[in-house]
């Protein structure tokens, strides 16, 4: 017998943008959200779970990542992708961007068809090209014989072989053709990030100023800063314009960096992603990201050749757990930076990233710990709480 199209899940906190209601009450009518209230009386026809002790946040939004369970998005088949999303999924992120790394031009547009397709489909919410626009002063666990400039034409021709699902270009912008790319992806509704980048300080202005929005795992791939030559950290920082990604992993980012991110930019800029790679959700041992070998021990990724950090083993609810428990951060802030923020970088505010009605009804239940107990997506349980539930 099919479940009942209204479900009520009481008895939690749900955190709502207005704030945190405790014994809260929230409605899922069929795909969607139906309302939140304080607990009140029984609601016919609908199945009930009482989720006493546990939180209730919006579904977790990745905007960078590469794969997981033992599956990549950069080189796997469809099948593949698919094991990866799902992985993510059972962590409690309900809506993911796929993101490529560099490879030769005529592999990346193949790889922008097949994506396309998934997210026609509603698997995901579309695509980012990390590579092969970048430094490769900076290039990190991307080949650099790969490498090339951000000429507008050949960045165009990636937004065209994604047919509307490119969301995302990370670039160096002080390469020949790098505004002008940053200006391309601006008209065309595409997201411009700075990273793999060894822009100067005065480099990022410009390139904000034409129209990049997103900093690429702030912190990582490019300059350090310095109280001379602030480079780009300081000015993708101080500009309200821009939203600084960050990898909320232990070993990508000191505790300190994580607190200097969201004390200069604050909560509404920052959003938590994973740069997940094929060992999330799946184990330790010898991946390949694109065309270089990665070693996973104890859970970080390192390239065979050189050892340079290579994306993580990340998945968003170890994010919440760490904001929550090791930084500290008020679990408010933490759903910005998982939910709300990335939903409005993707256009998308108006249908996720907060617990509202009408939205879709994606949400993670959590219990104390913030472990995640149970994860519903469009109304459907992918990890349904073990609770009992009575119609």
């Amino acid at each position: 017998m099919a479940a009942p199209a209204r479900k009520v899940l009481t008895g939690a906190r749900v955190v709502l943008p207005s704030g945190t209601v405790d014994d809260g009450e929230l409605v899922i009518d069929g795909a969607h959200i139906g309302g939140s209230a304080p607990s009140a009386g029984q609601e016919p026809e609908a199945e009930r779970w009482d989720l006493s002790g546990h939180w209730i946040v919006p579904g977790f939004v990745d905007l960078h990542n590469h794969g997981g369970g033992g599956a990549s998005f950069t080189s796997g088949t469809v099948d593949d992708v698919l094991t990866g999303i799902a992985t993510h999924r059972a962590h409690g992120t309900t809506t993911l961007v796929a993101s490529t790394v560099t490879g030769e031009m005529e592999f990346l547009t193949a790889r922008a068809g097949l994506l396309s397709e998934l997210t026609e489909q509603g698997d995901l919410a579309g695509i980012h090209f990390e590579g092969p626009f970048i430094s490769p002063c900076r290039k990190g666990a991307h080949s650099e014989a790969l490498l090339r400039d951000p000429h507008p034409a050949d960045v165009a021709a990636l937004l065209d072989a994604s047919r509307g699902a490119a969301r995302m270009v990370t670039l160096a912008t002080e390469l020949p053709g790098g505004l002008d790319s940053v200006r391309l992806l601006a008209d065309r509704g595409v997201i411009a990030a700075v990273g793999h980048t060894d822009a100067t300080y005065e480099q990022t202005v410009e390139a904000i100023d034409a129209g990049a929005t997103v900093a690429t795992h702030l912190f990582n791939a490019m300059p350090p800063l310095g109280h001379r030559a602030p480079g780009p950290i300081a000015a993708l920082l101080e500009d309200e314009r821009v939203t600084v990604e960050l990898i909320n992993d232990g070993t990508h980012l000191h505790p300190a960096a994580l607190e200097l991110a969201f004390h200069r930019a604050g909560a509404d800029r920052v959003a938590f992603i994973t740069d997940a790679m094929d060992a999330a959700g799946f184990g330790d041992g010898r991946y390949l990201l694109g065309p270089l070998e990665v070693d996973v021990v104890d859970g970080v990724a390192r390239l065979v050749e050189g050892g340079s950090i290579a994306g993580s083993t990340l998945t968003l609810d170890r994010a919440f757990r760490r904001a929550a428990l090791v930084d500290k951060l008020p679990v408010g802030q933490i759903v910005r930076a998982l939910s709300a923020n990335p939903a409005r970088l993707l256009g998308l505010d108006h249908r996720i990233g907060s617990l509202e009605p009408g939205k879709d009804a994606d949400l993670v239940v959590l219990d104390e710990g913030f472990e995640v107990k149970g994860v519903l997506r469009r109304g459907d349980w992918v990890v349904a709480p073990q609770v009992a539930a009575a119609a």
